[in-house]
């Protein structure tokens, strides 16, 4: 394979004002990532404890249990296009994402999509450091059960103990951004063997004990014939579907962060395939099936995993799933949630900020959006936190799909990428074509954004556009696509 970065393009991305070393085309002797790589990466930032929760809020809203793992699976099989897509310019060039967004953006409008890239990632660092920080102190209040009195004093609206294991979690986060990329490969590498073991083994020990999978596998669904919500399946069904697909919708956009050390595109296009639908589906059934379980063990339907854990009182067990869990969030949140942002904010100022220092704005912003209150309610974890932040990432998958594989049919000119005043500079180093695109692709998803978040009434608002809100990631994909292609072929320097 001969590579796409010769010794005088490299000369001529170093002198680029865009340039630093974190944002740098990697050299084809420098990829590292072959198909078990990629497979690994998606094995282990899939099977974590949202993925196995994943399915209780579609159980919750009234779907049945093959119903809901069927829609995880579709959910993420669908994202898994954009996913690969995005990859090819990553690994054919070498580039990250905001990178790669100065083609389509320009090079001082690819800050748009960094930037709202890196505050869905902040959002989900805190939740997945308050899901991991959570975990510790569920088990520590075993040992020490004062840290559970009611009567604790409360911060920002949660215990003391709670705050204190929280920050914890976030500092070895902070920890592991400071001693670099390899250090998030080498954990990745231990904990997707280490949390699907944990998940059968719960498994096991769940139909042991239970005797079978208990009640929630023999449930029928809420949609049949003569159930309460009879006939109404796919309005339920299409809203669920793009929540799911906004789960990794963030991955898709970023991919090329990860897709830039593949050793070739047979690697990243296999080992994606092989680990992204399936893995979720499995470990979205996993929590299904040991949730149903715990229905008839503890006579109570247990839907987080570290609630189940902590009825355990075998020292040595609550310990090791304490550190299998606290390892597994880690990696997952380091790899999904902090690679992103610190290159994103990067690409604001690349000669002032490297990827410490954006890992290290990722983290304070991920504490101040308090992500406790996120997670509190599971209707508005998908419906307003997730299908509203795909309204604004599916418009710049199409926007970047549009223009790397339609416009400019997978050649770029790397050089000019770091070059702020070369090609992609457009109008004042920003692409008006692709903010248009982008603003006339999120309008539409508005009026029923605002209605979930109760920002105006449903009845002002007419029902269509309302509705409309349950497609947004398909709504703004399709659009942002079509209308980008449009103004670029009426304005092919704007």
């Amino acid at each position: 394979m001969s590579s796409a970065i010769d010794s005088t393009t490299l000369d001529a991305v170093r002198a680029g004002s865009l340039y630093n070393e974190d944002l740098a085309p990697v050299s084809w002797d420098h990829r590292k990532w072959g198909l078990a790589s990629f497979a690994a990466l998606w094995i282990s930032m899939s099977a974590c404890i949202p993925t196995y929760m994943l399915a209780s809020s579609l159980i919750g809203g009234g779907m049945n249990w093959w119903e809901a793992i069927l829609t995880v699976f579709l959910g993420n099989l669908i994202v898994l296009i954009p996913m690969v897509l995005n990859a090819h310019a990553g690994t054919h060039y070498g580039i990250p994402f905001p990178v790669l967004c100065r083609a389509s953006f320009g090079t001082i409008g690819a800050n748009l999509p960094a930037l709202l890239r890196a505050l869905v990632a902040c959002g989900w660092f805190g939740i997945q450091t308050w899901i991991g920080g959570s975990a510790i102190y569920k088990i520590l209040a075993i040992f020490f059960p004062g840290m559970a009195d009611p009567g604790m004093t409360t911060v920002f609206g949660i215990t003391l103990p709670q705050f204190a294991c929280f920050l914890f979690f976030w500092a070895i986060n902070m920890w592991v951004v400071y001693m670099g990329i390899d250090s998030i490969r080498f954990l990745l590498n231990i904990k997707a063997p280490l949390l699907i073991a944990l998940g059968l083994l719960l498994l096991f020990w769940a139909y042991q004990t239970a005797g079978g999978f208990g009640p929630i596998l023999s449930q029928p669904s809420a949609f049949d014939p003569g159930q309460a919500k009879a006939g109404q399946f796919f309005s339920f069904f299409f809203p669920a579907l793009t929540g799911m697909i906004g789960f990794w919708a963030t991955l898709s956009l970023n991919i090329p962060d990860f897709s830039r050390y593949a050793k070739s595109q047979r690697d990243q296009i296999i080992g994606q395939s092989l680990g992204l639908p399936l893995t979720m589906a499995l470990y979205a059934f996993i929590g299904v099936a040991v949730t149903s379980a715990t229905t008839i063990i503890y006579g109570q339907t247990i839907w987080d995993p570290t609630d189940v854990l902590a009825r355990f009182r075998n020292p040595v067990l609550l310990i090791v799933a304490m550190l299998a869990l606290c390892i597994a969030t880690l990696a997952t949140n380091i790899a999904a949630n902090v690679v992103s942002p610190a290159n994103d904010f990067s690409q604001l100022a690349p000669r002032k900020i490297s990827f410490r220092t954006g890992g290290l704005i990722t983290g304070i912003v991920g504490v101040l959006i308090m992500p406790w209150k996120l997670v509190a309610d599971p209707s508005g974890y998908i419906f307003t936190w997730l299908i509203g932040y795909s309204a604004l990432l599916g418009p710049i998958g199409g926007i970047m799909i549009a223009d790397y594989f339609v416009v400019r049919r997978r050649q770029l000119d790397v050089g000019a990428l770091y070059d702020g005043e070369g090609e992609y500079r457009f109008t004042n180093g920003i692409s008006l074509v692709a903010v248009v695109a982008f603003v006339l692709a999120v309008i539409p998803n508005l009026p029923g954004f605002f209605v979930t978040i109760k920002v105006i009434p449903a009845s002002s608002v007419p029902g269509p556009l309302v509705d409309l809100y349950n497609y947004a990631w398909f709504v703004g994909f399709g659009l942002a696509f079509v209308i980008y292609l449009i103004l670029r072929k009426i304005a092919p320097n704007n």
